[in-house]
């Protein structure tokens, strides 16, 4: 059965013009994302991120703006689902205190995940793995472009 899988994400940048990004292993593959995940029965967009959050990078967030919904069908790379992605900017209440690496899925023994930052200068769309990620570095791109 096929259902829709309603997903958000935060880009956090830094003071250095960089953006976070979460490597990752998960069902048999690596993939690099921005920072998020799936929203839960009853929860919002707004505090699924802020949880998100302090689950995978135990920060809290301030949520400042949206930036982008899918617009197009994306199934799930690891189900029958229909992804529907939301993107915001936020920027971490306080210092993050990760140990951040600087190669792709450098994972720490008994972790399956990293977090590396990636110049907004420099970021290509072959720096994240799925569409919808692809997607937003495209519009970080054109924005830089500008």
């Amino acid at each position: 059965m096929s259902y829709f899988n309603v997903r958000v994400y935060g880009l956090l940048i830094n003071a250095e013009n960089q953006v976070l990004i979460s490597d990752e292993q998960s069902g048999g593959r690596t993939f690099s994302k921005f920072p998020g995940g799936g929203l839960e029965l009853g929860e919002g967009l707004i505090d699924a991120l802020k949880r998100e959050f302090m689950e995978e990078c135990n920060a809290e967030i301030e949520v400042l703006k949206h930036l982008y919904t899918t617009d197009f069908y994306e199934q799930s790379s690891f189900n029958d689902s229909q992804i529907l992605s939301i993107y915001y900017a936020v920027k971490a209440l306080y210092p993050l205190a990760l140990n951040f690496k600087t190669d792709v899925f450098d994972f720490d023994e008994n972790t399956l995940q990293s977090f590396r930052w990636v110049s907004l200068d420099d970021i290509k769309t072959d720096d994240v793995t799925f569409k919808t990620d692809k997607t937003v570095v495209e519009l970080l791109i054109n924005e830089r472009n500008q």
